[in-house]
C-alpha cells in the first residue's frame, strides 16, 4: 500500500509534468501545480524544493520512465535498430511531454550546464556503447560515424518530426498516414546510417 505521503507526491509530480510540459519553467505556475494535485503549495516545497528543482525532478523522472521503457539495444541481446527505432518513435508518440520537456529545457537553459547533466551524460554514453556494440556485430565494415554521433542522430530522426509537428505538417501534410511515412522514413534512415542490412 502507497504511503499518504507517497500518494501526495506522485499527484504533485503529475500535475508538474502537465504544467511544465504546457508552460516551461518560467510559465508554470506553482499555484496551478498545488491546485491540480489537490495539494499545498507548501507540500510541493518540502518535497521538491523550489520551481527548478522541481521541474529537474520531473524531467528526471520523465527520462528514467523512457528509459526503463526503450533500453539500448544491447540491454536485451537485440541487435536490431530498426526495432530500437520503432520502439522510440512509438514511445515518444505516447509520451509527447518528454520531448516537449527536453525542448523548454534548451529554451531556459540554452548552452549552460543542465540539471543531472553529469548522470544524463553517463547515461548517454552508456547507450552510444550499447549502439557501437550493435554495429559491431552487424557489420564488420568501417564506419565513419562514431557511436556518439549516431545516437545523437537517432534521436534527432525521432525528437525533430514528433517536437516540431508544425514542420512535420507542412513538410509532408496531415493526412492520416503521414505521420507513420515520417516513422518508416526514420526507422530506414537508422538502419542504413549504423550499416545495418
Amino acid at each position: 500500500m502507497t504511503s499518504r505521503s507517497e500518494q501526495t507526491r506522485n499527484r504533485i509530480y503529475q500535475a508538474a509534468l502537465d504544467e511544465f510540459a504546457k508552460y516551461g519553467v518560467a510559465g508554470a505556475r506553482v499555484d496551478r501545480i498545488a491546485q491540480e494535485a489537490k495539494a499545498n503549495k507548501q507540500a510541493i516545497y518540502l518535497y521538491f524544493g523550489d520551481k527548478e528543482k522541481l521541474f529537474a525532478t520531473v524531467l528526471r523522472r520523465s527520462l528514467g520512465e523512457l528509459a526503463a521503457a526503450v533500453p539500448p539495444p544491447t540491454a536485451e541481446g537485440e541487435v536490431d535498430v530498426a526495432n530500437y527505432l520503432d520502439r522510440l518513435f512509438t514511445y515518444h508518440q505516447k509520451h509527447p511531454e518528454v520531448t516537449r520537456l527536453l525542448l523548454w529545457e534548451a529554451l531556459e537553459y540554452g548552452d549552460r550546464a543542465v540539471p543531472d547533466e553529469e548522470s544524463r551524460r553517463a547515461h548517454y554514453q552508456q547507450k552510444a556503447a550499447d549502439l557501437n556494440t550493435v554495429r559491431s556485430a552487424a557489420s564488420e565494415r568501417i564506419t565513419a560515424i562514431d557511436a556518439p554521433t549516431l545516437l545523437l542522430m537517432f534521436t534527432g530522426l525521432v525528437g525533430w518530426p514528433l517536437g516540431l509537428p508544425q514542420v512535420r505538417r507542412m513538410i509532408v501534410g496531415e493526412d492520416e498516414g503521414a505521420l507513420e511515412r515520417v516513422k518508416a522514413a526514420a526507422i530506414a534512415a537508422a538502419v542504413a546510417i549504423a550499416d545495418q542490412k
